[in-house]
């Protein structure tokens, strides 16, 4: 599986910006596509994911209420949108597929896409 992330970008605070991850390649067995984050100095962590087959998602509870993650099963394409961005937003953000079961912990993520800066300005 090959993961395509972008939609990266500078904003402000309060403003919004949406991501796109689209995957290619054996997607067949996929069960989640989640969303980490990478912030200066800081360890990878949990933003949010999807069930695939469902669409049920769940989030970081740094995130909940602002972000929203979505998927288009014909295009393949996961999608994070994030509103209300703050500062500490800032971060590397990268999308993973999961074939187990549901998971926050990056181990249980099989594939990773190469990530894209979100910079949010005070």
């Amino acid at each position: 599986v090959q993961l395509q992330a972008s939609g990266g970008g500078l904003v402000q605070a309060g403003g919004s910006l949406r991501l796109s991850c689209v995957a290619s390649g054996r997607t067949f067995g996929t069960n989640f596509m989640g969303w980490f984050r990478q912030a200066p100095g800081k360890e990878r962590e949990f933003v949010g994911t999807i069930r695939w087959s469902t669409g049920t998602t769940y989030y970081a509870h740094s995130v909940k209420g602002r972000f929203t993650i979505s998927r288009d099963n014909v295009k393949n394409t996961v999608y994070l949108q994030m509103n209300s961005l703050k500062p500490e937003d800032t971060a590397i953000y990268y999308c993973a597929a999961n074939r187990g079961s549901y998971s926050e912990y990056e181990r249980h993520y099989n594939y990773w896409g190469q990530g894209t800066q979100v910079t949010v300005s005070s």
